[in-house]
């Protein structure tokens, strides 16, 4: 029998978790062993500490249901799936910047272009309009543009503890032959992540704040292409230098364009305040052999 202490019982158990069969699980629980003890060593939690460390990942546990995931939230308040994001696309020249992808998406129904997204929810009025491309600026027809946003309170619509109230903020676009999109929605809000669990407590214990800069989810998928994951972030947000998901790139950040009344660029004819959103978003190409997204049709086209 091995007598294990505070020195050898690292070695101990890398040499136990070695045997696995597959080299990256090899790898992985080497690297966890190595990183959490030397974190242990670190600190030095006492017992009542470390007790208290296994019941917050339990009550985090807890807190997950279909429509909230609090291992996401804690991924992302520490900064970790950013991280994990920025490893996993490394994108060329000027490839449109990747961000996360949050705990809110959800599948949604397709509409024509121009349609409105608003649903339930209610606020000034936005319309947002762009375009996807390539890196040699060709227009990507028939790419799935998916968006999906809070409303101007900051809760998005699977927040609604009435769930009846229906789908909300939220829709998928195909592109056109010149790569354009366009719709109608209500402009959203800056707002706090979800702060009344257990990565609520880690964050006032930690002294943060738990908001995010206002924003407009996109998720775009074409074949040939890397599926782009983002956000376009509002100008001038005041969260935009602390956003608690450290979230936000510089090329992200779009004016939203203040009107009143006039015509729209789609021929609508508005009266009083709204809001126009313009972006265009530049594809990578599939150059590693990634599966790409197959085209969508609507209902009842083949």
């Amino acid at each position: 029998m091995r007598e294990f202490t505070e020195d050898t019982i690292t070695d101990a158990v890398l040499e136990s978790v070695s045997a696995g069969r597959e080299v990256r699980v090899r790898q992985v629980s080497s690297a966890l062993v190595r990183h959490l003890h030397a974190f242990i060593k670190e600190v030095a939690p006492s017992e009542s500490e470390w007790k208290a460390g296994i019941d917050f990942l339990t009550e985090t546990g807890r807190m997950c249901t279909d429509v909230r995931q609090e291992f996401i939230l804690l991924s992302d308040t520490l900064g970790v799936s950013m991280l994990v994001d920025a490893i996993n696309h490394r994108l060329p020249g000027t490839s449109t910047q990747t961000t996360v992808l949050g705990p809110f998406h959800t599948d949604a129904p397709l509409f024509g272009n121009g349609a409105d997204i608003r649903g339930h929810h209610t606020g000034p009025p936005m319309y947002i309009a762009g375009s996807v491309k390539n890196a040699d600026a060709a227009p990507i027809a028939g790419a799935t543009v998916d968006i999906w946003h809070a409303d101007n309170s900051g809760y998005y619509d699977l927040q609604n503890i009435h769930r009846s109230a229906g789908i909300a903020g939220r829709g998928r676009f195909l592109t056109d032959v010149r790569g354009h999109f366009n719709l109608w929605t209500i402009r959203p809000c800056s707002y706090p992540i979800p702060d009344d669990g257990p990565v609520g407590k880690m964050l006032r214990a930690q002294g943060r704040h738990p908001y995010r800069p206002e924003h407009i989810h996109f998720m775009i998928q074409a074949l040939g292409y890397r599926k782009l994951v983002t956000h376009i972030f509002a100008e001038n947000d005041e969260y935009l230098d602390s956003d608690v998901v450290f979230g936000v790139k510089a090329t992200l950040i779009r004016p939203y364009e203040e009107r009143d009344g006039g015509v729209a660029p789609d021929g609508r004819q508005m009266s009083g305040r709204w809001f126009e959103l313009q972006h265009d978003f530049e594809l990578a190409r599939d150059v590693e052999g990634q599966p790409g997204a197959a085209p969508v049709s609507r209902v009842g086209e083949t």
